[in-house]
């Protein structure tokens, strides 16, 4: 059955069409049955917050389609994005088996397929199926290592200008991949770009326009071409 956006709302993961690369998707048998039966499928729309940092902790949320923003924020008012999710990524993994709020603030870039498990549920689910501790594992040690990349881009980098080119050059890397120039649809405006690399949205703006000119790159709406990523990775200092 089709939902919003499109979506197909399958009912059971067993003959989902969309399986991915990720946690819950490599379930298989009673694991995969048990989940089927303990997980709430919703759809949410864009700009839509799944969770918020210090919240405490009801579940986890099984990222199936679309992508989300995780963010950190001072009480100043300031953010820091920490990084995208996409699908296949298990949201607020670390609070719940931790026992702790959530460390970070969830919110949908654009809009989302996304399966819930309540705390309690989950906490049933891994005392039957142990097997999935190494999962669980191999998830937190991934979202461990990609704060600590983002942090020390942030924290490291020497200018705006290697900050962004690095983060195109990310986002490069998760592009279809062609024996020519490399385009990427960028999933966030200038001011979440500065969110993301530490700097305002004035300096955002300032340095796509030096990029443009320097043909470093090509935009095209939200569209980026980066012509020679050898030119891009000498601004990042790569």
């Amino acid at each position: 059955m089709r939902g919003p956006y499109g979506f197909d709302m399958n009912e059971s993961c067993q003959t989902c069409k969309i399986r991915k690369d990720g946690f819950f998707c490599q379930l298989e048998g009673a694991a995969l049955k048990m989940f089927d039966a303990a997980k709430a499928s919703s759809i949410y729309p864009e700009g839509a917050v799944l969770f918020i940092e210090k919240q405490e902790a009801r579940g986890v949320f099984v990222l199936c389609e679309g992508q989300v923003k995780l963010s950190i924020s001072s009480s100043e008012g300031k953010t820091l994005i920490l990084r995208i999710a996409k699908p296949g990524e298990v949201l607020g993994l670390t609070a719940v088996v931790g026992g702790t709020p959530y460390e970070v603030t969830a919110e949908t870039l654009r809009p989302c397929l996304v399966a819930f498990i309540r705390r309690d549920d989950f906490a049933r689910f891994v005392g039957q199926h142990p097997e999935v501790y190494q999962n669980i594992v191999k998830q937190m040690a991934l979202s461990h290592n990609g704060v600590c990349e983002q942090l020390r881009n942030v924290g490291l980098a020497a200018s705006a200008p290697a900050r962004l080119a690095k983060l195109l050059l990310d986002w490069s890397n998760g592009a279809e991949p062609t024996k020519g120039p490399s385009h990427i649809t960028m999933p966030l405006t200038h001011e979440e770009i500065g969110e993301f690399i530490g700097s305002s949205r004035e300096t955002v703006t300032r340095t796509f326009s030096n990029f443009k000119s320097r043909h470093l790159i090509a935009l095209k709406g939200s569209t980026v071409t980066i012509p020679s990523r050898a030119a891009l990775e000498t601004v990042a200092g790569i």
